[in-house]
């Protein structure tokens, strides 16, 4: 890939817009999607979260790595929204370690 610096922008892809940032109103959606290409995607701890795809077969890597990049896209920067989507995974028990059960 070759990757040029515009004046004043970030570094980018040739022939590329540069990103829009995803709103907080997006996250559900955009971990919906990330779940659907077969991944996986869980906050680990308060600080971080994963996307993961040890389970799948290098076919339906290929498939969703083609996949996962469209998502990152389509919601665009979405660094500044880092802690409202771990909170976010937390609240729908997608988180390691697992939520005990009561």
């Amino acid at each position: 890939m070759i990757v040029a610096h515009r004046k004043g922008a970030p570094h980018l892809p040739l022939n590329e817009e540069p990103m829009t940032e995803m709103q907080k109103d997006q996250i559900a959606d955009f971990v919906r999607e990330i779940v659907a290409t077969g991944c996986d995607i869980r906050a680990v701890g308060e600080h971080h979260y994963v996307v993961g795809d040890a389970d799948l077969s290098e076919e339906d890597y290929a498939t969703a790595e083609a996949e996962l990049g469209r998502i990152w896209s389509k919601y665009g920067k979405h660094g500044h929204l880092k802690r409202e989507i771990i909170g976010y995974l937390h609240s729908i028990g997608r988180s390691y370690p697992p939520p005990p059960i009561h």
